[in-house]
């Protein structure tokens, strides 16, 4: 199972990000073809609604808490912020429902896809090495959104954000504008190995990154649409340098979890040196918290289940951190981006 980017299927409490209660998102699931795959893609649809509608909890399951719902409910009037969203290695639209509901319960139209090959129960690390097409499945489903007649009179296309945690995090910053590097890329496993868990899991699997066409790695998949960027404990980050970001949105904002040891190497943008290429990006510092604290809201058996399955402990946070917290800070440093 992919260690760094999180793993079991997943659900989440929805949360309002601050002031009063507001309305559960509206949640329309969607399949489209997706072509660079040759086969369907899974995706969906929040925003924001008055609350009309057939009300449900997302996928209750034993160790996450689910998030209420409204199916199938008109979109609010007016024009709505859009975000494209994208989980981790080994994640869902699940994973992150939590930011996808509190987003859309915010005022913005969120569109989430399940990558394939990247997914729980869908994952092949070796095609997962081809970054790009994540990219290509979330703008993708911009296209599909935007011309839909139930969604694209909703759409303020002046305001368009990417956001992504951990390796959806790598996809947001590509999709705006940031440009591999796979010579730095191997250099930082050369040198640090099972230590960043995801040279860890390559080097385990018996992949060789020099196998990935260098071409494809280092191009530019910028997507023009895109206005903001939000990048969660990205992965991927180290090796790049300062020509790599040239073509990075000048919106973007970078979002790190944990400080010290409770900080994941592989997604450590302060000591992989790419947040110092960002001199004007906008930067927050989670504290304390960690990786996994990005992944639903925990039942209170749910660590122990993990433990007795042998999981990951994604519901293990450093002592003294609120989960529910550090995902209203998430919530509310994106959607501030979005509300200027």
């Amino acid at each position: 199972m992919p260690r760094l980017f999180a793993l079991s299927p997943i659900l989440s409490l929805a949360l309002a990000a601050s002031g009063a209660a507001a309305d559960p998102a509206g949640y329309k699931a969607f399949t489209i073809y997706a072509p660079h795959h040759q086969r369907d893609m899974e995706g969906a649809v929040w925003s924001p609604t008055d609350g009309a509608g057939r009300s449900a909890v997302f996928a209750e399951n034993p160790i996450f808490y689910g998030v209420d719902i409204v199916e199938d409910a008109p979109v609010l009037e007016g024009l709505h912020p859009v975000v494209v969203l994208s989980h981790g290695m080994g994640g869902t639209v699940r994973s992150l429902a939590w930011l996808a509901s509190g987003l859309a319960e915010q005022g913005a139209v969120v569109i989430s896809v399940n990558h394939p090959n990247s997914t729980w129960g869908d994952f092949d690390l070796a095609a997962n090495l081809h970054h790009w097409t994540r990219v290509q499945d979330l703008s993708l489903a911009l296209d599909t959104v935007m011309a839909d007649p139930e969604f694209a009179g909703h759409l303020d296309i002046n305001r368009v954000m990417v956001a992504g945690f951990s390796y959806g995090g790598w996809t947001a910053l590509s999709m705006g504008g940031l440009r591999g590097n796979r010579a730095g890329y191997i250099a930082h496993c050369d040198s640090y190995g099972a230590a960043s868990v995801h040279c860890g899991d390559v080097q385990a699997a018996g992949l060789d990154l020099t196998d990935v066409d260098e071409t494809a790695w280092n191009a530019s998949y910028a997507d023009p649409r895109i206005t903001h960027v939000s990048a969660i404990d990205p992965g991927l980050v180290w090796g790049v340098d300062s020509a790599d970001v040239a073509g990075l949105s000048e919106h973007t904002r970078l979002i790190g979890l944990g400080a010290g040891a409770d900080r994941l190497l592989a997604a450590d943008f302060d000591t992989s040196g790419f947040a110092a290429l960002l001199p004007d990006a906008r930067i927050d510092r989670i504290v304390p918290a960690t990786h996994f604290s990005a992944m639903p809201l925990c039942k209170p058996m749910g660590a122990a289940i993990l433990a007795e399955e042998q999981d990951d402990p994604v519901c293990t946070d450093p002592e003294g951190t609120d989960r529910a917290q550090v995902h209203a800070e998430i919530i509310d440093h994106i959607w501030a981006d979005l509300s200027r």
